[in-house]
């Protein structure tokens, strides 16, 4: 076994890795860029080495750079993680030439999956079933649309070098294929250096189910079963569950010898991922068709460590060690289910827009501590006050339920969310909470398009109502000034009067709509809320401690509404108060109009960056008239490009940037004469 390994990567995988080399025994460098010297992984790891700056082709993609780290530390193998040099087959190699263990697959297996047109017609000669499609090098855009009309619409453009759904888009008809092939040829180009693409009829209900599968150098293969991975966005997993939900005894056994197949033909060794398409046919037939390797360990790996019982990282240093596979196929079994979210700074509401910012609460579920959720593991490598930057993945952290059932993983899974708080930029948390209670993925009918299904139910949504909300930032308020006062009661803000009652008035935003309240201080000490057309009683008090939940929760409130009893938390950022509630989150702004006389009517006519980001084509000119909803510009960030929509008609005024520069969120790309 190593006794030093670098881990050539960063945020929760880095973490990971060093926590299963800790316990191994074996110690760990980390690498960091200038963008986080102070990160989690930094500091979980033995040493660490600065490679570089913020920007990934300035550090983590800089091959020399952690070559030189080892070789300095003396470390005898370089984990790559996932991500950047991960699957890169010149960076494999590097590593064997500098007398470093790479730990992943050799070099010829990471060159003979990393093209997908060549890697499907190596499946092919393997017998592994494809989906029907071009897979050639011809890139010529007359041909690539001859064979489109050949194939068949609908069909899907795939960058051939990539993954992560980047360079991928679905064309419904010859009259968009020209533009959506140049959209993907220009986003593969930029993410993975090569602009060339392939063509595949693209299969409708479609499910997406991968195989885990591991190799050794002894010859050894075994297979560790399925992960479900259907439910997506922008063709990027949201969650990832195993074992497949309706996946029969014949069809694991045959998806996993096709997967093992797979990885017999390139010499496979260490963890892979087998990914198919699975066609969903009638009477619960399924077909499926080889779609791609992925050679590194994958994202979604701890629901096939729930359900195995595994360390899939301790197997990944076994067997770059030279041990043999620790089990052979058929000790390996699977118990329970365990489905994963991927928790991401981005704003579903927004085209899932990836955000930047600070994280200024980040409370995980068992620091909530409403109450125990078993059988839940939080990965992460993010703490309270890290910032989120445009420069690498937009994940903050994956959040994994395990259970005996499906049912009872899944309730785990939505509890853990509810108790997950994160306020400071945008994220998925009550996205995620919401596609988990959709019928689609509570029954199981499980495909590639489910979001879009069920996008009535999950966007634009608003689940906290407004005398929630309300009576949560008004208990928040009393509270905090009860804390602050003194006992002599002339000085009190309670609404005590030496005669009748008094009352109180708050003004709020919620939702973008100005609200008026009241509380009503009565005689006998109770208070009264006059909201929005709903009044009633309200009482409050912080939540006592118990035997489960030791110490309070900071910002937790138990709400007495009338008859309605509710417990929620409540994070106040300046104005805003962040409330969180069974039923989901909501802010509420509480106007201090003080604080605002003199303020003027915003900007109009102005169009922002949304993020941090590189301008990359403008589709318009000064003088231009623009329609409301026509694209005016495209913007690349978090290496996804993202087209900029004009908010109304009109004229273009100005343009600001010239393609290539980069932009700072908020930066005034273009001006535009309204009306």
């Amino acid at each position: 076994m190593f006794k030093k390994i670098l881990i050539a990567n960063r945020g929760e995988i880095a973490c990971r890795v060093a926590a299963t080399a800790r316990r191994m025994g074996v110690r760990t460098v980390a690498v960091h860029a200038d963008a986080d010297a102070s990160a989690l992984h930094v500091q979980a790891c033995d040493e660490a080495v600065h490679i570089g700056g913020s920007a990934p082709r300035d550090s983590y993609l800089r091959a020399d750079r952690l070559i030189q780290a080892a070789r300095a530390t003396g470390a005898e193998a370089i984990h790559p993680g996932y991500g950047f040099l991960s699957e890169n087959a010149d960076f494999a190699q590097a590593c064997a030439d500098a007398g470093l263990v790479f730990i992943g697959p050799p070099p010829s297996a990471i060159r003979a999956m990393g093209l997908k047109a060549e890697s499907k017609q190596l499946m092919e000669r393997a017998g592994v079933p494809l989906v029907p499609g071009y897979h050639g090098s011809r890139q010529e855009p007359a041909f690539l649309r001859e064979e489109a009309a050949r194939i068949g619409y609908p069909v899907l453009i795939k960058a051939s070098a990539g993954g992560g759904g980047k360079g991928m888009r679905v064309v419904e008809q010859a009259a968009d294929f020209d533009a959506a092939l140049a959209s993907c040829q220009r986003e593969a180009a930029a993410s993975f250096g090569d602009a060339a693409v392939l063509v595949e009829k693209f299969v409708q209900r479609p499910r997406h189910i991968e195989i885990q599968v591991f190799g050794d150098a002894h010859g050894h293969y075994v297979h560790l079963f399925e992960r479900d991975c259907s439910v997506q966005r922008r063709h990027q997993k949201v969650l990832e569950e195993a074992p497949a939900p309706g996946m029969t005894p014949a069809l694991r056994q045959r998806m996993g010898q096709a997967a093992i197949a797979a990885a017999r033909a390139v010499g496979y060794v260490g963890a892979g991922t087998v990914e198919f398409i699975v066609e969903q046919r009638g009477g619960g037939d399924m077909a499926f068709f080889f779609m791609e390797m992925n050679t590194r360990l994958q994202v979604e790996h701890p629901v096939t460590e729930a359900i195995t019982g595994l360390d899939l990282v301790e197997w990944q240093l076994r067997v770059a060690s030279g041990e043999p596979l620790p089990l052979p196929q058929e000790q390996l079994h699977i118990e329970g289910h365990a489905i994963e979210a991927r928790v991401c700074a981005e704003n579903p509401d927004n085209q899932f827009l990836p955000a930047t910012g600070q994280l200024r609460v980040y409370a995980r579920p068992e620091g909530v501590r409403f109450r125990p959720v078993p059988g839940v593991r939080v990965d992460d490598g993010v703490r309270e006050g890290d910032t989120i930057s445009p420069f690498y993945d937009s994940m903050i952290a994956k959040v994994i339920a395990h259970g005996p059932t499906r049912q009872v993983a899944l309730a785990r899974l939505d509890a853990a969310l509810e108790q997950f708080h994160i306020v400071g930029l945008a994220t998925n948390v009550q996205f995620l909470r919401r596609v988990l209670r959709t019928g689609s993925f509570a029954d199981a009918r499980l495909d590639t398009a489910l979001i879009e299904r069920e996008k009535s139910v999950l966007f634009q949504q608003r689940p906290v109502p407004l005398e929630l909300a309300a009576a949560a930032a008004v208990a928040h308020t009393l509270l905090a000034e009860r804390a602050l006062e003194d006992a002599d009661p002339f000085s009190r803000r309670d609404g005590w009067r030496s005669h009748g009652p008094s009352s109180r008035g708050f003004e709020f935003q919620f939702h973008g709509e100005a609200i008026e309240a009241r509380l009503d201080h009565l005689r006998d000490g109770a208070l009264r809320l006059q909201v929005g057309g709903w009044s009633g009683a309200l009482a409050f008090e912080r939540p006592r401690p118990d035997a489960q939940a030791p110490a309070a929760t900071p910002g937790a409130i138990d709400l007495r509404l009338g008859e309605r009893r509710e417990r929620v938390t409540v994070y106040l950022q300046g104005e805003t108060a962040h409330v969180f509630t069974r039923l989901g989150a909501a802010a509420i702004v509480c106007v201090d109009r003080l604080a605002h006389a003199g303020e003027g009517p915003a900007d109009v006519g102005r169009l922002t960056a949304p993020m941090p980001g590189k301008v990359l084509s403008f589709a318009v000119g000064p003088g231009d008239a623009v329609r409301k909803g026509q694209a005016l510009a495209v913007m690349e960030a978090m290496k996804m490009e993202h087209t900029i929509a004009a908010p109304a008609d009109g004229t273009v005024a100005e343009l600001l940037y010239q393609p290539g520069d980069q932009v700072v969120e908020g930066a005034e790309l273009l001006k535009l004469a309204t009306a």
